[in-house]
């Protein structure tokens, strides 16, 4: 998102999108953990194989969008400060 989007957004929207980010960061490293698990289980259960890394790629994807996410958050935050509503 530019700032010239956030700069448009009201201040409940911006304290709305902070507050689905957090609730995001909390659901994305669950998925992660699920998946970890999901992981070791089939390594020791069944040996290496290609199902045994296919959750590590899902893994990967929900760590790789969750940087996306750390910036938005971050700009939201700034934009907050700017607004002095922290």
């Amino acid at each position: 998102m530019k700032s010239n989007n956030l700069a448009e957004l009201t201040d409940k929207e911006i304290l709305q999108k902070i507050k689905k980010i957090k609730t995001n960061k909390i659901i994305d490293a669950t998925i992660v953990g699920v998946t970890i698990g999901i992981a070791i289980y089939g390594a020791v259960k069944n040996g290496f194989e290609f199902f045994t890394f296919f959750p590590l790629l899902l893994a990967y994807v929900i760590v790789r969008n969750s940087t996306n996410n750390k910036i938005l958050e971050n700009e939201l935050q700034t934009e907050l400060e700017s607004r002095n509503l922290k």
